[in-house]
């Protein structure tokens, strides 16, 4: 039996329709079953009458004048048939009553079960869930109503959510162990090699070891912005703010840093007013900044572009021409750890972090990370900053 779609109806329409036609059912069942059961008794009663008493009835029914004495022979054999028709008629509608009740009781139970079986389906994939099984789906009925198919659909988008959180989670893990045994590994191998006395205590050595350090420390701030942001404490306090004056003391404190590799620098900062952090959006302009000091450096320049938008945000644009984004930019939007030159990051000194805590600090303010492949060459990573 298939049942018709009821996508388009709740859940409380369609239980109503369910039980108005079961009682529809029933009444008609019923009164069929009597009915029928009462045209039986008459010709029953009809085929026992007595010979008289019959050809009266045979005339009356045919619009004759009947013999006196075969009405009155018809009537004293009504007379004592009534009470033992009544009982029986009475039998016939308990009898039919229950009978189209537990047909209407079954056919209902299988309509319920057909309505409750995703709800059944879904139980099974909640405790597969809760198992730590986050492939666990449910199918997508054309036959359910409006409350299921939406809670279909909201527990597979969870499960597909939490089957990509425990992915990335797998993969920060990896990559955050593979970020850490290489400057712990020099530490410890030239740590020992002092205590052995196979390394002198020499100024350069222990330079060179604190290099190392400050990029555990640099991982470890980083870890900690996006642990912020993952418990919405990244922007705590939020002040007028121009932040083309910000972008143009960000870019005047790393000039130095710029034109020591080369870098030709333009801006184009137009007034761009909005409540935000101020030590924030700071610390993702000097990070755009440095990302494209690594990663952009055979195109030797940089444009930095701030400019308020219509609906009331700002949006900060760093422009530069070097080999830009891979074709699967996606990577670049979900993966913390991504890095446009694994080659040669971590010599100059990335933590692969970077797009994503400047992508942390955008949401922080309502806004969002943009990032594209420039028609001429190079990249264009723009902030988006939205108004609260």
């Amino acid at each position: 039996m298939r049942l018709p779609r009821f996508k388009n109806l709740s859940l409380a329409t369609l239980t109503a329709i369910v039980i108005a036609t079961m009682l529809l059912l029933s009444v008609g069942m019923a009164y069929v079953g009597v009915n029928w059961y009462s045209a039986y008794l008459d010709d029953t009663i009809n085929s026992n009458l007595p010979p008289e008493a019959a050809t009266a009835y045979k005339d009356l029914t045919e619009g004759r004048v009947p013999d006196g004495a075969g009405v009155k022979t018809l009537v004293e054999h009504l007379n004592a048939q009534d009470a033992q028709t009544d009982l029986q008629i009475q039998l016939a509608a308990l009898v039919c009553g229950l009978l189209s009740a537990l047909v209407c009781a079954i056919i209902g139970i299988y309509l319920a079960r057909r309505i409750a079986r995703p709800l059944e389906d879904l139980t099974v994939a909640a405790e597969a869930l809760k198992s730590g099984d986050f492939s666990a789906r449910v199918a997508v009925s054309t036959s359910n109503t409006q409350e299921v198919s939406s809670l279909v659909e909201t527990f597979n988008a969870l499960a597909t959510s939490l089957d990509t959180m425990e992915k990335r989670l797998r993969f920060n893990n990896m990559a955050i162990a593979h970020e850490l045994r290489t400057p712990l590994t020099i530490l410890q191998g030239a740590l020992q090699g002092m205590i052995d006395g196979v390394f002198p205590m020499e100024r350069k050595i222990i330079s060179d070891l604190l290099l190392q350090v400050e990029g555990l420390g640099r991982i470890v701030e980083d870890l900690r912005t996006l642990s912020l942001a993952i418990g919405h404490k990244l922007v705590m306090q939020r002040q007028p703010l121009d932040v083309a004056q910000v972008v143009e003391a960000v870019v005047a404190a790393a000039r130095p840093m710029l034109e020591e590799r080369a870098f030709e620098i333009e801006t184009a900062l137009k007034p761009a007013t909005i409540l935000a952090d101020p030590s924030r959006v700071r610390q993702a302009v000097l990070a755009l900044l440095n990302n494209a000091s690594r990663y952009a450096e055979s195109g030797r320049w940089l444009r930095c572009e701030t400019e308020s938008l219509p609906d009331g945000s700002v949006v900060i644009r760093v422009l530069d021409r070097g080999p830009g984004f891979p074709e699967d930019m996606d990577a670049v939007a979900v993966n913390p750890f991504w890095r446009g030159d694994p080659s040669r990051s971590r010599a100059t000194g990335g933590t692969g972090l970077g797009l994503s805590v400047v992508q942390a600090i955008a949401t922080a303010h309502g806004g969002h990370l943009e990032f594209n492949n420039r028609p001429e060459g190079g990249a264009m990573v723009a902030i988006h900053l939205r108004p609260e």
